[in-house]
């Protein structure tokens, strides 16, 4: 550290009021960090981190990370740094807050559980925040197409440098010319999601499965971007078993559907991770850090080969086991075979929206009723000629209905002319339906409802339907549906008829057409 522990605290104690320093940590860094960190204890037992930016461009990135905490943190399940004050450095200011409780996290020896699931939604909570929050407080933003310009154009400078192997350039550029290998949504990413910036809290120091998550650290490489950069370390680290149950819960907690392609990506951001390095060291002058880096990659260009056959045999593995789980689900949710659900070989029921298809309800179980069946059992309200048609003044006039009395649908057009008519005082055309209701019924006839299943209408036929009258030409019904038992007095035939027909009850003497 270029700047003692003592001095970060003379920091910390100037930029919050009321911080008096009583005990200061320094934390050990590496070649080519962005920032120096110290921890302090205050008089009232309140633990501080202050970190100061090395160069001025991470002086930058940390005023921005503050305006964002602001933001941020009040829609995120975990604690993340809140900044409580600056002081003046002159690479720009150093931050101080309140350190965030918890122990980081190690991807490698983190095993599948409640505790790599809560990994995974804490992901998913992230790519979740909306787009412009991230690009109100500054952040940078890349579409899949800026965002894989951006990595060529990183591996060019790279490749100027000579010292990145040839194999692997070849390699990294092919996969960025894959054009298809980069089609998925900018989502906000956290930029540096390492098991070092993941702190955890366990409720027993002895079983890693009673960890929670309770915070995240390191926000200064934010930006909203490709999502499968958050997955780097964890697709190059973690167990299989551990990144699938990360997977699958961050899976279930996403917004938006993960692209395919997710885990590769994330696997080739982990490698090229060493060649972003390079690119720092050498713009910072930092010649041991260039020539540490070279060597890792020369020992990746190596490895490659063995790592691709890794790859290609976890991810067929993970393809059969999605294929049985897919299995098992259909087959649980089968309804016709709830003592089987092991066999997958089901094959799916077809389906054909252009075809025709069984109506509801089936007209095999339905009868038609005829129209003389209403007439039966109630005379008609017809209103004087000249004036509207209005429903009889009493309730106590109205017969009850019956499922024996009913109307085809197909009749709505006849009954909304008859009432427009009626109601504008003309003289309408003969109407049969009209007729028989101004003419009582004088010759019984055989009610079809008194045995239903005798003649079943198996296709839907119109049903002709003959007035009293001898001289009334017939008229058809589509479909006939039953009045429901309880009326109201007034039959509402279709939703479209432009007035209602009253129904009295038997013995209300009805009024004749003027």
């Amino acid at each position: 550290m270029t700047r003692s522990p003592l001095f970060l605290a003379a920091l910390a104690s100037s930029a919050v009021p009321g911080l008096d320093p009583v005990a200061v940590e320094g934390v050990s860094g590496e070649p080519g960090d962005l920032f120096e960190i110290a921890y302090v204890q205050d008089g009232q037992d309140r633990r501080w981190v202050v970190k100061a930016p090395c160069t001025p461009a991470a002086g930058a990135m940390l005023d921005d990370i503050s305006s964002l905490s602001g933001l941020l943190a009040r829609r995120l399940d975990v604690a993340m740094p809140m900044v409580r004050g600056f002081a003046p450095v002159p690479e720009g200011r150093a931050a101080v807050y309140l350190r965030v409780p918890g122990r980081p996290l190690d991807f490698a020896g983190l095993e599948p559980g409640a505790l790599s699931a809560e990994v995974g939604r804490t992901l998913a909570h992230i790519h979740n925040v909306e787009h412009l929050l991230f690009e109100e407080a500054g952040r940078p933003t890349y579409d899949a197409e800026a965002h894989r310009r951006r990595q060529l154009s990183e591996l060019d400078r790279a490749a100027a440098t000579g010292h990145v192997p040839t194999g692997l350039l070849t390699r990294w550029e092919h996969a960025l010319e894959d054009v298809s290998l980069w089609r998925f949504a900018p989502t906000p990413v956290h930029g540096t999601f390492t098991g070092q910036n993941v702190l955890a809290s366990f409720d027993d120091d002895d079983d890693s499965s009673s960890g929670h998550v309770r915070g995240v650290l390191a926000w200064e490489e934010s930006r909203v971007a490709d999502p499968a950069d958050d997955f780097a370390e964890l697709a190059s680290t973690a167990p299989p078993a551990t990144l699938d149950a990360v997977l699958e819960a961050y899976a279930a907690s996403r917004i938006e559907r993960p692209d395919g392609h997710l885990v590769r990506r994330a696997r080739l951001a982990a490698e090229m991770a060493p060649l972003r390095r390079l690119l720092h060291a050498l713009a910072a002058g930092q010649l041991d850090v260039v020539e540490r880096t070279a060597d890792e990659l020369r020992s990746l260009d190596e490895q490659v080969e063995a790592d691709d056959r890794r790859h290609a045999a976890e991810d067929a593995e993970r393809t059969e086991r999605t294929r049985r789980a897919r299995e098992r689900a259909v087959a649980a949710l089968d309804p016709d075979d709830p003592e089987q659900p092991e066999r997958p070989d089901r094959p799916e029921p077809e389906w054909d929206a252009t075809q025709p298809h069984v109506p509801f309800p089936m007209l095999g179980e339905t009868q038609a009723i005829s129209m003389t069946s209403v007439l039966d059992d109630g005379q008609t309200y017809a209103a004087p000629s000249g004036e509207p048609a209005a429903a009889p003044s009493s309730p106590a006039h109205v017969a009850p209905s019956t499922p024996a009395q009913g109307f085809g649908v197909g009749q709505a057009d006849d009954w909304a002319g008859t009432a427009d008519d009626t109601s504008q005082g003309t003289d309408p055309v003969e109407n049969p339906v009209q007729q028989a209701f101004e003419n009582p019924v004088q010759q019984p006839v055989q009610n079809p409802v008194e045995n239903p299943v005798q003649q079943p209408v198996e296709e839907s036929q119109p049903v002709p339907v003959v007035a009293v009258d001898s001289d009334a030409s017939p008229f058809e019904i589509d479909e006939v549906e039953a009045l429901p038992e309880q009326a109201d007095g007034v039959l509402d035939l279709h939703e479209g008829a432009s007035d209602f027909i009253p129904v009295t009850g038997h013995g209300h003497q009805h009024h004749e057409r003027a």
